[in-house]
């Protein structure tokens, strides 16, 4: 059947979500056995009864390649960030997204799973499922830079990046992250940190930038908001083109948490590893059509994966989302520092342009 389908470049695709070359090149790195179990979503049992194989054998070859994957791969693929990699991704958001000193944006993805036994609560999320999570960092092409999975899935997305080797080596300053400089076109200002992005669940630190929140936000702020929300989305939509490649992400995974671990990071790296500009287009229109029907603004327009950045309405209700109290809240010194911070990047955007771009 796969001598078949290699005579059809398009067929081949929808089969193994990857063409028949970077199938080659992947199997040079993991050997003869490659799974169609990440790419279809099917069940491991259904996968036996196609391949005439028994369902143990079909399970044990899942695990083996997941395995290869992420121990052959991940150096390559997805590196520990030097400090040469941290600038690159800070000029690739600067050049792609108008926002500087970036070092990626951050968010966490629940993962669904078959409830474990004698867990509990464990794994069971605010979403009413059971999951586990998936903390990614991710630079201005959609590129995955850092990883972490295997969060109990009732944990916040706060509470995994607090407990996370991210979490922990930001806050130590062991991850070579490039020092502070002034933000491009405005030495005026002074240096500042460079700083990753993320939504209203993570805290406000020196290097992490979380949007205002509310509503009653003055021009600079809602300028702030927009260009910070706009360099935010790139993570939302790699979980989209991951989970339209990779549709057992789509499904409720029936392995045990640590195997489910391991396909994520393989699964991860693939992504990594089949990057295309075009490819990428594609897949995030098939993963918008799979969400739910938008809902509508106050303004009456749509919001969607994409559509969310088309104006000032839409950005605005992106935010009406609960927030928590600034971690940072009575430490006086620490506390104004960030707020001089975030003033540097308002100063900056209010310089760049007075409107919506």
């Amino acid at each position: 059947m796969v001598a078949e389908l290699r005579l059809d470049s398009q067929r081949h695709h929808q089969y193994f979500r990857m063409s028949a070359e970077q199938m080659d090149e992947l199997l040079s790195f993991i050997g003869p056995e490659v799974t169609r179990y990440m790419a279809s979503g099917d069940s491991l049992l259904s996968l036996a009864y196609s391949y005439r194989l028994g369902h143990a054998t079909v399970m044990k070859s899942v695990h083996m390649v997941c395995a290869a994957i992420a121990k052959t791969m991940m150096e390559r693929f997805l590196p520990r960030p030097t400090q040469d990699t941290w600038e690159e991704v800070a000029d690739g958001f600067w050049k792609k997204w108008n926002f500087p000193n970036c070092l990626g944006a951050l968010d966490g993805k629940h993962v669904t799973i078959q409830a474990p036994p004698q867990t509990g609560s464990q794994y069971f999320s605010y979403k009413k499922t059971f999951s586990i999570v998936l903390l990614a960092l991710v630079d201005s092409n959609y590129k995955f830079r850092v990883i972490q999975v295997g969060d109990f899935g009732r944990t916040s997305d706060g509470g995994v990046y607090a407990g996370s080797a991210l979490g922990r080596g930001m806050e130590t300053k062991s991850l070579h992250v490039p020092p502070s400089t002034s933000l491009p076109g405005a030495a005026h200002l002074g240096d500042v940190p460079h700083v990753m992005v993320g939504d209203a669940a993570f805290p406000l630190k020196p290097y992490l930038m979380r949007p205002f929140p509310g509503l009653n936000l003055t021009h600079q702020r809602r300028i702030f908001n927009y260009r910070l929300s706009r360099a935010r989305m790139v993570v939302e939509n790699a979980f989209g083109i991951l989970s339209s490649r990779w549709r057992v992400l789509h499904r409720r995974i029936n392995l045990h948490p640590q195997n489910v671990d391991t396909l994520v990071v393989a699964a991860c790296i693939l992504h990594n590893f089949l990057l295309a500009p075009r490819e990428n287009m594609r897949l995030l229109e098939e993963a918008e059509q799979r969400e739910k029907p938008a809902t509508r603004t106050q303004h009456g327009r749509k919001q969607g994966l994409k559509r969310g950045l088309s104006c000032e309405g839409d950005l605005l209700h992106l935010f009406q989302l609960p927030t928590r109290q600034c971690v940072v809240a009575g430490q006086d010194g620490l506390k104004a520092f960030l707020k001089g911070v975030k003033n540097v990047y308002i100063c900056k955007f209010d310089l760049l342009s007075s409107v919506f771009v």
